[in-house]
């Protein structure tokens, strides 16, 4: 069951009421990893030692942010994501994504639950889910911004692949500028490179520029790091979601100053040597990561500065009944692992609100449950 956290619970740790529902949250938790519940809750990480990463806490930003250049503006930006929400003062976030009208087309998304075609709806399905924020395009979030800016942060995202060229490019184009962001009173914004894609040098560049000019302007950045290049599928295998080439990806996003990472979760790993590109040492897979979810997206933690820079992983399409149970396990291999958050999107909202707000409190029941700990 999710919990819904009363202001007084935090001042009396020690409420019967509090213990109780807390144990429900637990028990909920492992019911939904069934039988993979050990697999995922007791495994320990032999590869990169915990003790070398940052770890989400209350103190992310003073421990971490503080020692870097990003100007006061910038930090209270930060600072104002990780204050908001269920997870509010913890160090991890819970985001609602909302970008696929355009990525997605809007038809095919908003088709389950077409209350979303009204951007409103987007917005109070993140308030009332306990989301540190709700990211998605100008155009929703700039028509309900004097509404709502100053009730739950903003991210906006500046880029997107529309899918009406025929046939589809797959390219991220702008669609607006930092300014605009900044006047509908964004706490941030996020972009998308398709690494890998033709374009994807161009897309750096103008992302690295956008953000560097977000930054200027106190705003935080995001940035979706995802792989794009159909030889990225060999002999029946799909190397997208590959651990070694997603992590180097995440390398490369925050080498511009993305301030989170949004990444996939690893489905396999090895994608440089099978393609035959890049450059590769074996320590990478014999000491560096492993065939366990939780070693894999710990080598992605890694390359985001071992966690200086935080690491979300993204909910995946909807499956229907499955959703929760899924949820719930890229939750708990996100954070045994050393990332920062999930960000899910078309699990919550293809659904009815109350459905989508008990997801997403679900998820965030992971990242308050203190016994499920770095692996």
């Amino acid at each position: 069951m999710p919990i819904s956290f009363k202001k007084s619970h935090f001042f009396s740790i020690n409420s019967p009421n509090l213990i109780k529902k807390l144990k429900m949250a637990k028990e909920h938790i492992s019911k939904l990893l069934g039988k993979d519940a050990a697999f995922y809750l007791e495994h320990e990480c032999k590869t990169i030692d915990k003790k070398t990463i940052y770890a989400p806490s209350k103190k992310t930003v003073d421990d971490v942010w503080t020692q870097s250049n990003r100007n006061i503006q910038t930090l209270a930006s930060i600072q104002r994501l990780l204050g908001h929400g269920r997870l509010k003062n913890t160090g991890y976030v819970s985001i609602l994504p909302v970008d696929q009208g355009i990525e997605h087309t809007a038809g095919a998304s908003f088709a389950p639950n077409p209350i979303y075609f009204d951007p409103e709806n987007i917005v109070k399905l993140a308030l009332e889910g306990g989301c540190n924020a709700v990211a998605s395009t100008y155009g929703v979030l700039g028509s309900v911004a004097r509404k709502y800016a100053h009730k739950i942060p903003f991210i906006v995202k500046i880029n997107h692949n529309e899918l009406l060229t025929y046939p589809n490019t797959f390219n991220q184009i702008m669609f607006g500028n930092i300014k605009d962001a900044w006047n509908m009173g964004a706490t941030a914004v996020g972009a998308t490179i398709y690494f890998g894609s033709e374009h994807s040098e161009r897309q750096i560049q103008e992302v690295a520029e956008a953000f560097e000019y977000a930054h200027e302007l106190g705003m935080a950045t995001v940035l979706w790091c995802y792989l794009r290049n159909s030889d990225f599928k060999k002999d029946g295998t799909d190397y997208h979601a590959s651990t070694d080439m997603t992590a180097q990806a995440n390398h490369l996003g925050v080498t511009i100053q993305a301030d989170i990472i949004k990444q996939k979760l690893p489905t396999n790993n090895g994608g440089f040597k099978e393609i035959g590109f890049a450059k590769t040492h074996e320590g990478m897979y014999e000491k560096l990561s492993s065939d366990h979810p939780i070693d894999l997206c710990r080598y992605q933690v890694a390359n985001c500065y071992m966690g200086r820079v935080g690491l979300i992983n993204s909910g995946g399409a909807s499956a229907g009944a499955t959703d929760m149970a899924e949820a719930v396990m890229t939750a708990v291999v996100n954070k045994r692992a050393g990332g920062m958050g999930l960000i899910s999107g078309r699990k919550a909202f293809q659904k009815d609100m109350k459905t989508g707000i008990q997801l997403l409190n679900t998820i965030q029941d992971v990242y308050l449950d203190k016994s499920i700990t770095l692996a």
